[in-house]
């Protein structure tokens, strides 16, 4: 139904994939959408991390031989072996996808090469597999890699029903975008939208002092950063801390991170709906 991905220009720490997460797994645990994230990091096991403890999600499988291989035609890889082969079905993506929660939220897994032009070589594959995957999710949360070559990069923002653009409260990060917006017309589309990771409400450049100084008409989203919700991504348990939240009461020290977390899905919702109205 639609494809929103999460973007930014910087290489450095920008809390893109850890926004991306929270906003993609609560959306499946409060709403009834069938909801895909697609990992398209190098060398990045981040997305991974916040829902499986890596040891064992990378531990190797025996074959018949007695060979230990670690799922060499699963995932993407694997994925794009059945696409070539024009052997397609409706729940080809999820075939090759791992489930977190059932009929709600499945993941496709970052590639496993080392090699980067390697690595290239599949994400030239991402699109098809977006057109695939949109005609059986209802949400695709795209965490698309900055390491990506900016040509195959720039096909998944154009196929992309919104574009979540990240950047931190560092002024240079701040006027960066403001250049890029004065220079590029394609950020100035009313489907970008403007997320501030890593949120410090007590920061100088918060939602409401950055929205003043780059006369932005648009609401900017934020993610804060949150100790708790942090820790169970490295841990593994971001499903089990969304669930315990659910019913979180107002003076509850994480209610600030979920409140923004819902508003940051809210403004999502509508702006697609806003877009839809608008064809």
């Amino acid at each position: 139904m639609a494809i929103i991905t999460f973007k930014s220009n910087e290489l450095k720490e920008t809390g893109q994939t850890l926004s991306l997460v929270a906003a993609a797994t609560q959306m499946a645990i409060e709403h009834s959408y069938k909801i895909l994230i697609l990992s398209t990091n190098f060398k990045d096991q981040t997305v991974e991390s916040c829902f499986w403890e890596l040891d064992k999600l990378n531990k190797p499988v025996i074959t018949k031989s007695g060979h230990a291989e670690v799922g060499v035609d699963s995932g993407v890889e694997g994925l794009i072996k059945v696409l070539v082969s024009n052997k397609t079905s409706t729940e080809i993506v999820k075939n090759y996808s791992r489930t977190v929660l059932r009929d709600r939220l499945d993941i496709l897994l970052s590639p496993k090469t080392q090699d980067y032009q390697e690595y290239s070589q599949i994400c030239s594959n991402y699109t098809e597999i977006l057109k695939v995957a949109n005609r059986s999710y209802d949400l695709v949360f795209v965490d698309l890699s900055s390491r990506m070559k900016e040509e195959l990069a720039q096909d998944i923002v154009n196929l992309s029903d919104v574009i979540i653009y990240n950047i931190t409260q560092r002024l240079k990060n701040i006027n960066d975008f403001i250049e890029l917006k004065e220079n590029d017309e394609f950020y100035r589309r009313k489907n970008v939208m403007l997320l501030l990771g890593r949120y410090d409400a007590h920061s100088k450049y918060n939602v409401k002092n950055v929205t003043r100084y780059m006369k932005e008409k648009k609401d900017i989203l934020a993610i804060p950063y949150n100790t708790l919700y942090f820790e169970a991504c490295s841990e593994g348990k971001v499903i089990d801390y969304f669930l315990r939240l659910k019913n979180i009461d107002e003076n509850d020290r994480n209610h600030f991170f979920v409140s923004e977390v819902t508003k940051t899905n809210n403004s999502i919702l509508y702006k697609l709906q806003e877009l839809q109205m608008k064809i």
